[in-house]
Order: structure tokens, then sequence, then C-alpha cells
């Protein structure tokens, strides 16, 4: 692709130069232009022609593709050429070309970045990376990554700042006083927000000296119990619960602590959850909450668009198996991971609420996962345990191998006409479902 690219580029500075030379020669202008396009429209027809015949259906990053997502990722150069003060007629002079070409504006808009969703896939199984002992707190109720070494932790009352050896760097004490929750998270400047035990939500500076009050909680019968911020628009999306009606709903506030949207109820006005836990978005912008209901025996993972309309709520697998849901996440891949209590298994479902797999069925080395954060910059997820303080580090997904193309010389006239030898080359996505190994004694009581 990148040599195809480059005769792309050779092409279009034949047509640049011819341009700036030919146009000031015995020519017209406007003729010139409608012969280019038709070349162009030529060349992208051999290219349709080349992806139809030589790209086989089961690759997942074709040609097509790869133009269509340079067009969308890449920035766009948007030129705007004062053609009023060219003038097209049988005789051109130097002068009024170059003052027209010299007004061509050039704006770049949007960062320019690679779409993970192009490059990434899932290995065959969830390996683990690392696993270490905190020192400092007592179990691992919720977990937010700052850095790919650095998260914050929390246990009945405080959250540590640990690296990857697990030694204590920062500690803040003064949190909401309830197990598992997702009572912190980070926004894009290395700030931690969280609840504390007034139930106000507060941020602590990246320097960690300074401690401010994000939005404060007056009396009231909606409590918040779970925070996420939203890489995406930069919100802050709260989870709170009514203890008179013990119902629960989703508030999200702008980067000024104004109140934007409430999602509690699904088109036909029922309440959409019970007890919100955990909270967190995907890649579409969708909202995604690990809530439980009054009974503490069951629970769902709810699904709704940015807008508040309900997409669907998972409740186990098979549909309507049972889940007793706790930390969840979602991943570059746009999976949403849940941690399930019932089965002591981390499952996987696509962004559509469809049971993938079970990531994770209580491997040795851990027991019953209840915590998770995906670690978006290695692709990792941290993985903590409710009854001490260890935590897993595992690696599930990885890059896809390069498409190759070995050139060789080409029949001339037609400069996309592969030969007979070239070889394409991508890995097909190998993850496969594995099955529940393990169901959670019924025993276990309720947290």
């Amino acid at each position: 692709m990148l040599t195809k690219a480059q005769r792309l580029k050779d092409l279009i500075d034949k047509v640049v130069y011819d341009l700036l030379n030919n146009v000031l020669c015995y020519f017209d202008f406007k003729h010139r232009c409608k012969k280019q396009k038709i070349k162009m429209i030529r060349h992208i027809v051999r290219l349709r022609r080349y992806e139809h015949r030589y790209v086989q259906p089961a690759f997942t990053f074709s040609a097509l593709q790869f133009l269509s997502f340079t067009k969308t990722a890449l920035p766009q150069i948007h030129l705007t050429l004062h053609t009023s003060q060219l003038s097209m007629t049988e005789s051109l002079n130097k002068e009024d070309v170059m003052e027209s070409l010299s007004a061509i504006q050039i704006t770049e808009r949007g960062n320019r970045r690679v779409g993970n969703q192009c490059l990434l896939k899932l290995t065959s199984g969830a390996e683990l990376h690392q696993s270490l002992t905190l020192k400092g707190v007592n179990q691992c109720s919720h977990i937010s990554c700052v850095t790919s070494d650095r998260v914050w932790v929390s246990d009945y009352s405080n959250i540590m700042l640990t690296d990857t050896t697990g030694v204590p760097l920062h500690r803040v004490e003064d949190l909401w006083m309830c197990l598992f929750r997702g009572l912190h998270t980070v926004n894009s400047e290395s700030e931690l927000i969280y609840i504390d035990r007034k139930r106000n939500i507060n941020k602590l500076s990246k320097d960690m000296k300074r401690t401010t009050t994000f939005k404060e909680t007056t009396y009231s019968t909606w409590e918040p119990e779970c925070v996420y911020w939203s890489p995406s628009t930069g919100d802050l999306l709260v989870g709170t619960r009514n203890y008179d009606t013990e119902t629960g709903k989703v508030t999200r506030y702008n980067q000024s602590g104004q109140l934007t949207q409430t999602i509690q109820n699904d088109n036909t006005g029922r309440g959409l959850y019970g007890e919100p836990r955990y909270i967190t978005e995907n890649n579409n912008g969708d909202v995604v909450v690990s809530h439980i209901y009054k009974d503490y025996n069951s629970g769902a993972v709810v699904v709704t668009e940015r807008g508040g309309r309900h997409r669907f709520s998972y409740t186990g697998h098979p549909s309507g198996s049972g889940l007793r849901p706790r930390g969840i996440c979602t991943d570059a891949l746009s999976h949403i991971l849940v941690c399930d209590r019932w089965t002591k298994t981390v499952q996987m479902i696509n962004k559509d609420g469809q049971f993938l797999s079970h990531l994770l069925t209580k491997p040795q080395e851990m027991g019953a996962p209840w915590s998770l954060s995906y670690d978006v910059n290695t692709h990792r997820i941290w993985v903590g345990l409710p009854n001490n303080n260890k935590v897993c580090v595992y690696r599930y997904i990885t890059r896809q191998d390069a498409l190759t193309d070995e050139h060789r010389p080409r029949p001339e006239g037609d400069p996309l006409t592969p030969p007979h030898n070239t070889t394409h080359q991508l890995n097909k996505n190998e993850h496969r479902p594995r099955p529940d190994e393990e169901a959670m004694s019924s025993s276990t009581p309720a947290v």
C-alpha cells in the first residue's frame, strides 16, 4: 500500500507540475482540468477492479478500506482558489497566475491519528502479563488507570495511587465509605475525580496539592454512586440512586459542572436502573451501566445511546440466565467487559449486547474478579479482587500483522495489475469463546 501511495503521489506531483508549467503555454486550462478529472476517474475504476479481483473477501483490511480510512482519519485540507482573479481567456499572463496561486489557503482540521480498530485484534485468550500485591489497601473495589504504570485503587475508605511495584505513591482518605462502586475516575489532565464522604464530587489536581469541589451534593433523595469522565466529550457521567424509591438514573455534567442530561427511563416510561454501581462509555458514545436490583441478587448491564435511548440490557449468558454485574469497562474494539459475581468470570459482549466469550474464568492467580480498568495505551486490563489486595494485568488484544505486497515488474499499460506471485498475508481473528469452567456457588453471600 505504501508503494501504491507513492505512485499516487507521483501522479499528483505530475499534475501539479503540468499545471504550473503548461497553464502558461498554448493550451486551454479548462480543457486540461476536464482531462485530469477523466484520468482520475479511470484510476479509481482500476482501483475498484483490482480490489474486486485480487483482494480476498476474508481479508478485513482491504485496499478500498485503506483509502476510505485515510480519507476520514487524516486531516482534511481545504483549498480555496480565488478564481475571480484568474481570467479564463486564450491569453494568460504569468502575473495573474502567480497571484491566484498565492491566494490558495490551506486549513488543517483535527489531529492526525490512526484508528485503532484497523490495527488491533483479539488474541486466542487472555494472557497474564503481571500480578502485583498492593501495599496500603485491603481490597480492590475499583481501579482507574492514569498511565500505563500508574493506577488509582480504592478499598472501603481510601484511594491509593500506586505503580507497577505496588508501592503507595499518594493516598486520599476522604473517600465515601462504601465498597464495590465506581467511586472515582481520571480525566485527560490526569486529575482524580472522586466521591467523598459527604457525597460531594471532588477533583484532585495532577500535582496532588489542591482539592476542589466539582459538584456539591446538598440534601436530596438522589445521591451519587459512581462516576466516569468521558474522553470523547469531556463530560462527567454520574450514576445516582434514590434511596426512597430504590431506583437509579444517570446524569451528565459538562466541564463547568452544569447538568446537561438525565437518563432514567426507557421509551415506555419504565425505569432503567436499580442501583448503578459502575459506569463507563463505549467508543460509539453509548453509556454503559452495571447495576443491581433492590434484591441485591441480580442485575444487568444497561446500555443507552448518548442521547438517552435504551438500546439493550444484558442479563447473562445465555440470555436471562442471571447476572450479578460488578466492574465494567470497554476496550478499543468497542467490546464491553463485565465482572459477574455468579460465575466468577469476566464476560465479553460486543457493542450490541451479543455474548462473545468468557475472557477470564476464575484463573488460579486471581479467584473471583471484581473490578476492571482498561489501559488505552497498552490495551491491557487491570483486574482487582474483592477479598484481598491483589491486582492482575492481562493482555488479550494485539496488533494485526501488516498487509504485505511483494511487487514484481508489471505489464505495461496497467500500473495496478499485480504479478501472479503477489502475496497478501493477514491473520484472521483467532479468538474463540472459552467455556464457562466453573459456576459460583449459590451459597455465596451477597455484598
